[in-house]
């Protein structure tokens, strides 16, 4: 069955940002940020308006991707952890719930470790929050908000 389509709801987007937040300060991290495994980017925190979050968003996801096919190849369902290690920055990459990935940008002010550790309580955290996402999107009778927009609408938007 494939994945329900998710709406983000004010209540959990704050939720999701308060715990993208609290990552950076508690993980020393320079910059943590959240994306569907669609490349959109959902939330984001610390430095990154130093960033083209767009650009690493997509390419996040795109890893993601390709790393997943290697878990194929090596008959594994997913490798749900990566990280990558460079002279000045280092990037720790966590799926949540097969759903979303969790990025964590890091210099050597801070340690592997703590990170992970960090990272472990709120991939726990973010978990329930997109659960709750999840049983929305399922309730009967849930429509999308771009349900009620029918074909007349688009052509009328493109008709000026």
């Amino acid at each position: 069955m494939p994945d329900p389509q998710l709406v983000m709801h004010e209540k959990e987007f704050h939720q999701i940002q308060a715990v993208v937040d609290r990552l950076v300060r508690d993980a020393n991290a320079q910059v943590v940020f959240i994306v569907d495994k669609n490349g959109q980017l959902i939330a984001a925190a610390g430095q990154s308006d130093q960033l083209d979050t767009t650009s690493l968003a997509s390419l996040t996801a795109g890893n993601i991707a390709a790393t997943g096919g290697i878990a194929k190849l090596l008959r594994e369902n997913e490798f749900s952890t990566q990280f990558h290690e460079g002279e000045r920055a280092n990037i720790h990459i966590q799926l949540v719930g097969k759903r979303v990935i969790l990025v964590v940008i890091f210099d050597n002010k801070t340690s592997l470790g703590l990170v992970r550790l960090r990272v472990k309580k709120s991939t726990e955290e973010l978990d329930r929050v997109f659960e709750v996402l999840i049983a929305k999107s399922q309730e009967p009778g849930q429509q999308t908000p771009l349900a009620e927009i029918t074909d007349d609408d688009i052509d009328n938007l493109f008709n000026d």
